[in-house]
């Protein structure tokens, strides 16, 4: 079984909403991004979204931008990427690993080929943004024999016909964008949360995961009580900016996602009878 779809259904059975930080690989410095990966799960992660630097990235604001560039300069690439993910893995087999990024490095390499070493290092799902279900063929086909996962985005603005045709192609969960914008550029309106979230499940059965615009305990608390999973970014990147060394954002990492998971489980309800797929 994959380690995405074993572990939501842990977490199902133990009435518990995931916690998934979000790090650049690569940033504030190659040598800190495994060691966060670890702190994250010490703090209470359980799973990791690792990002791909890349030099345009669409959908993410500033900070991301910037943990980008800064990536790339000191040398972090594909291979880079998988390296570290496989160094990871010697450690910690069972904590799922998705991977976000854009088409353009995985098309230049052959997706096919991507998917294989991307398997082989210990990546569990793939969330690339700018490969919408209607272009995923290729990468589905490749995704499928190495029983890897594609993670799709759904927004506020997605259609009905766009959600019932991510659930015949999604894997492992989908991922809500729960704002308009870019990573980073907004707050999130945790009242809207509950009907979005009611609306997408009613189309799929797919775990569904909130992203972009937590920041707080608290807002992560609110988004646990409607989601099945949290998506930590841009705070978390933007602190870990600010780290001169290893130790430093080993420790940024676990203070800062610690209250995050402990404000989940102290304040939001057992997912275990959450609403399921009704048509």
């Amino acid at each position: 079984m994959n380690r995405i779809d074993a572990r939501f259904r842990e977490l199902k059975e133990s009435g518990r909403t995931a916690l998934i930080p979000y790090v650049t690989a690569g940033y504030p410095q190659p040598g800190a991004t495994v060691p966060v990966l670890h702190a994250a799960v010490e703090a209470g992660a359980d799973l990791l979204e690792v990002g791909m630097p890349f030099s345009d990235v669409m959908a993410d604001g500033p900070v991301i931008q910037e943990a980008c560039a800064r990536a790339l300069e000191q040398g972090t690439h594909l291979d880079e990427v998988l390296a570290m993910v496989a160094e990871f893995r010697r450690n910690d087999p069972h904590t799922p690993v998705i991977l976000m990024g854009y088409t353009n490095p995985i098309e230049r390499r052959g997706v096919a080929r991507f998917v294989e070493q991307a398997a082989d290092a210990g990546v569990d799902g793939l969330l690339i943004v700018d490969c919408p279900a209607e272009e995923a063929a290729d990468m589905r086909s490749a995704l499928a024999q190495r029983s890897l996962h594609q993670i799709f985005l759904v927004a506020p603005t997605t259609t009905e016909s766009r959600l019932e045709r991510t659930a015949t192609l999604a894997g492992g969960f989908v991922y809500y964008v729960s704002i308009k914008g870019v990573t980073g550029a907004a707050t999130l309106d945790t009242d809207s949360l509950a009907p979005a979230v009611a609306r997408i499940r009613s189309r799929m059965d797919l775990p569904v995961a909130v992203g972009f615009g937590i920041r707080t305990p608290e807002q992560a608390a609110a988004s646990a009580r409607a989601a099945d999973a949290v998506v930590i970014g841009s705070a978390l990147v933007s602190r870990l900016g600010e780290c001169i060394d290893v130790e430093q954002a080993v420790a940024t990492a676990h203070e800062y996602l610690a209250p995050i998971r402990e404000s989940m489980e102290n304040n939001a309800p057992s997912r275990t009878n959450k609403t399921k797929r009704t048509a």
